[in-house]
């Protein structure tokens, strides 16, 4: 308390006593996959798809981790935890045609290996190139060349020159490539990135972990070809399946917590609400994986956001699937029984740029881009169905309502393709048995009313537990629970009639009161989607019942 020596007016500043409480976040992805490059299990936070291309590369044929993303941030999606567990491949074993030449690109004045350790070898401004075969036509030798990006010679090399420039690749005189990079994201080796996946002819590696991409002076180099010949170069598609999968098994997607790898390096991150990994069956399509370490692994992604208590999990189903071989696959092969867990059915066709054809891939990112969209535009109580998929061009298979009628009662929700209305999610159930737990979005929402509560009154700790406190806590849970009335998230024409909030000596008696708890019991009436819609129609003769007046 102020002591008051001298007569006068004083201002004081007092707390109201009411700590406002802010709605958590529910739309925060995390995909664990195989991707060409990237830090190896640890989780990297991207915002957008340009983020996720410079750090783990482009869409690369036989991993669908690049399409989750993409259809994530495509339907929606703003956030999300991209976790590589392998998928890369070594340069020298990995590519079928020998055709290739290799270029590290190190910042400023990072170390370089030592020339001639891959045949010929220079340095390059800021890049180190290495000549591993003959150019593609073996006619000429092979040249780089750096140029501004208007295509005139650059003058001021090095980290102080453009932001963006052109790498031109020449076998003889014939440009064999051109493409521009930039320099001017801060991302690690950025332009790494940007030139293993623009380029076919030459493949860019870190030379030195962490260190920065930089400009590399405008001039030209040489390479002498070995004297091996070489045969016909290989499209970039194929590059990547060959080693993608080197040392797979179920053990690098669920990993460990302490180690921080795979799922288990996803506890410490508090905020994710919905966990994939749409790689798992690219892993199994290859052989790398049975269904039974398949099953392991979902089970695996299960525990985890049954543990953490603030996730979902979305699985994908088995590729190739009918309906009768997925009902048997949720029943009796897998037998998931959760409420933290959603599966969808069936897999989607996507455009792949790297093949330039319609790709068959798991739905589990684009449903995340969905469930993020959801509640961006309605809010977390509303049952994530009943919106388009975008970015689906066509169904792997049709599902008729028959079909639905056997997999809805199970917990499959299914995508279906409808005449003029598209592509769109049309079931929003959970993996759980327990009918309370039976819908998405009560689970959902509930993940979010506790992770809001439980961040929201952390200033009760150590607070005098007396009646005055007790009182305190009511007023701002109910104040919460007000607003959430209001948007139409709880069931109930009044405030009282949605929700409860009891602390009071009965649920704090005194020998709770001396274990140092406080105990404050809340009930809420969730709303539950409209899953049925019946309309009753019968005849009537005109002049009697309800239209009587």
């Amino acid at each position: 308390m102020p002591n008051y020596l001298s007569p006068g007016v004083y201002v004081e500043e007092v707390a109201s006593g009411s700590r406002p409480i802010e709605g958590a976040g529910t739309s925060v992805a995390a995909f664990v996959g195989l991707a060409p490059c990237g830090p190896l299990n640890d989780p990297t936070l991207v915002t957008n798809w340009s983020q996720y291309v410079a750090e783990f590369g482009d869409f690369t044929d036989g991993c669908h981790l690049a399409h989750a993303v993409y259809g994530f941030f495509d339907n929606g999606g703003t956030a999300a935890y991209v976790v590589r567990v392998g998928g890369g491949a070594d340069p020298a074993a990995a590519v079928p045609a020998p055709s290739r030449v290799a270029a590290a690109a190190v910042g400023g004045a990072a170390a370089v290996p030592e020339e001639g350790a891959a045949g010929e070898a220079a340095v390059l401004g800021s890049f180190k190139v290495a000549a591993l075969a003959a150019a593609p036509s073996g006619a000429g030798p092979l040249t780089v060349e750096v140029q501004d990006a208007d295509g005139g010679e650059g003058s001021s090399g090095g980290a102080g020159g453009a932001d963006r420039f052109r790498l031109l690749v020449k076998d003889g005189d014939a440009v064999v490539e051109e493409f521009d990079v930039s320099a001017r994201k801060s991302a690690r080796n950025y332009v790494v990135a940007q030139v293993r996946q623009r380029s076919r002819t030459i493949t860019v590696e870190e030379a030195v972990p962490g260190t920065a991409a930089a400009r590399p002076e405008a001039q030209s180099l040489t390479l002498a070809p070995p004297p091996a010949a070489a045969p016909a170069a290989v499209p970039a598609a194929a590059q990547v399946p060959a080693a993608a999968g080197s040392g797979l098994d179920s053990g690098r997607f669920l990993g460990d917590a302490a180690d921080r790898t795979g799922f288990g390096g996803l506890e410490a991150l508090d905020e994710i609400t919905m966990v994939a990994a749409p790689d798992l069956m690219a892993a199994y399509r290859r052989g790398l994986l049975d269904l039974e370490q398949v099953k392991a692994v979902q089970l695996g992604m299960v525990a985890h956001c049954e543990l953490m208590g603030d996730r979902m999990a979305l699985l994908d189903p088995p590729p190739g699937l009918n309906a009768r071989d997925v009902r048997k696959w949720r029943m009796e092969t897998a037998g998931y029984d959760s409420r933290y867990a959603a599966l969808y059915y069936p897999w989607i066709k996507v455009f792949d740029p790297s093949t330039g054809q319609a790709e068959v891939v798991p739905p589990s990112g684009h449903m995340a881009g969905v469930w993020a969209r959801n509640d961006a535009e309605r809010g977390v109580h509303k049952a994530p169905a009943n919106e388009i998929v975008r970015g689906a061009v066509d169904l792997e298979l049709q599902i008729t309502r028959g079909e639905q009628d056997l997999l809805n009662p199970v917990g499959v929700n299914c995508i279906r393709a409808f005449p003029g209305r598209g592509i769109r999610v049309w079931g929003a159930r959970t993996l759980a048995s327990d009918p309370a737990w039976r819908y998405l979005n009560v689970r959902r929402y509930f993940n979010y009313l506790e992770e809001s509560i439980l961040v929201g009154t952390q200033w009760v700790v150590f607070e005098p537990n007396d009646r005055a406190l007790w009182a305190r806590i009511r007023r701002n849970i109910s104040a919460f629970l007000v607003n959430e009335w209001r948007t139409g998230a709880l069931f109930g024409q009044r405030p009282e009639d949605a929700f409860y909030v009891k602390c009071d000596e009965e649920t704090n008696p005194p020998e709770s009161v001396d274990l140092g708890r406080v105990v404050c019991e809340i009930g809420i009436a969730p709303v539950k989607p409209a899953e049925f819609v019946v309309f009753r129609l019968a005849q009537f003769s005109g002049g009697g019942g309800e239209l009587e007046e």
